[in-house]
């Protein structure tokens, strides 16, 4: 029997929280915290800083985003996108393990009525390019399509041609430039080694459920199912069993992770550690997966998150873009950061406590996290708005820091 407290502490510890933070962050740091993660979700957002930077600031610390740029984000010989949770870096290697998703996404595009075979020229027509030109934006086949033949060159049409190759693995990510993809045929960035070896589904399955245990620590059958999103709870079940079998993975329970008051059955890596504490405090994104699955973000941290930026502003209890706030084992707030580059300030746009914090210690340790976000964002200044019940005293904290804070108004106080 895990207590919940053994249980977030072993789910940390297998994140990369309780290593220390390097002295200053090189390409290996980025290679080993992609191993721990396997996945680097991508979203677009940029109101703070766009999603897939952010795994890394929390783990590692200040660092040039710059490197993982040239490290995974840009054309690589390590990484490649594919949908291996949503749209996300991960390990060239992996391409074949999510053949079984490419083939059913073949199969449903070959469908009579799909998208597929209604426009089957336009997709001949992007597949010569790639061939005879290589990699290529989507903007160079906007400005290349022969218009005239007809509305299936319409632009829209040509960058979903784009995005159904890369769906069912003809085409793959040849990096990004800033944040736009640049698109080739899988034969010129897939090492032709990797092509030729496709995984059966059950062996991939089998593998992806082992690397999300690994990567989880201690999970439930739906904590395993989500890290991949394989969407197959059956499947993931049959690959826990053989785990099981093998001894990589042991049943545990753990107190409080309960449903309709019996316990949620969970599993054990063979390799996770139990820390004493997690002595660190960081701001994690949404989509980073410690709290990326709302159901075990509920369950493990009694944190109730859902992501509010397509909620009208007047209806936003917490805020457009919310980063949770962890410090040590526990969820203690969230706050709604965002970056006015133009006048070199970090702005708290609102900050709310959870359920779990310690308000006196945590308000200086959250204060720490935002003086440390500032200087990885290149901002000046820190301003803190008086929305949230965290707010006041958060902007008390940083002022104890010796930190000029200004205040300003948000629209919702």
């Amino acid at each position: 029997m895990l207590s919940s407290s053994e249980a977030r502490r072993i789910m940390l510890a297998a994140q990369g929280f309780s290593r220390r933070m390097p002295a200053a962050v090189a390409p290996r740091h980025l290679h080993r915290t992609m191993d721990r993660l396997g996945v680097l979700q991508i979203d677009s957002v940029n109101v703070f800083a766009r999603s897939h930077y952010m795994p890394m600031f929390s783990r590692l610390g200040s660092y040039d985003p710059a490197l993982l740029d040239r490290t995974v984000v840009s054309r690589t010989t390590h990484y490649v996108e594919y949908l291996a949770h949503e749209a996300a870096f991960m390990p060239v290697e992996d391409w074949s393990l999510w053949d079984f998703r490419m083939q059913a996404w073949r199969r449903r595009e070959a469908e009579p009525g799909s998208w597929m075979h209604a426009n089957a020229r336009t997709l001949d027509w992007v597949r010569a390019q790639l061939r005879e030109r290589g990699p290529l934006r989507p903007v160079d086949l906007r400005d290349d399509a022969p218009r005239s033949r007809g509305p299936w060159w319409d632009w829209d049409t040509a960058k979903s041609a784009l995005e159904h190759l890369w769906r069912c693995g003809e085409v793959a990510i040849a990096g990004r430039a800033g944040f736009e993809r640049q698109y080739g045929l899988a034969e010129q960035i897939v090492p032709a080694d990797v092509l030729a070896s496709p995984v059966p589904e059950p062996e991939a399955v089998r593998e992806l459920v082992r690397r999300a245990a690994r990567s989880s620590g201690v999970a439930t059958i739906a904590d395993l199912n989500d890290y991949y999103r394989l969407r197959n709870q059956s499947a993931v079940r049959t690959a826990v069993g053989d785990l099981v079998d093998a001894g990589e993975l042991e049943p545990v329970t753990v107190r409080g992770w309960e449903r309709a008051g019996r316990p949620v059955p969970a599993w054990r890596h063979r390799d996770a550690v139990l820390p004493r504490r997690i002595p660190r405090a960081a701001l994690l994104t949404p989509f980073d997966p410690v709290v990326w699955f709302r159901d075990r973000a509920l369950r493990a941290f009694d944190l109730d998150y859902r992501i509010e930026i397509y909620v009208p502003a007047d209806r936003r209890r917490y805020g457009y873009y919310s980063l949770p706030v962890l410090v040590e084992d526990r969820i203690v707030a969230r706050v709604d950061l965002k970056a006015d580059r133009a006048a070199s300030v970090l702005r708290v746009q609102s900050a709310w406590w959870e359920p779990h914090a310690r308000r006196q210690t945590d308000a200086d340790r959250i204060a720490e996290e935002i003086i440390r976000a500032a200087a990885w964002q290149g901002l000046e200044r820190i301003s803190v708005s008086g929305w949230g019940d965290a707010a006041d005293a958060i902007a008390s904290a940083l002022s104890g820091h010796d930190t000029a804070v200004e205040r300003h108004v948000h629209p919702r106080e």
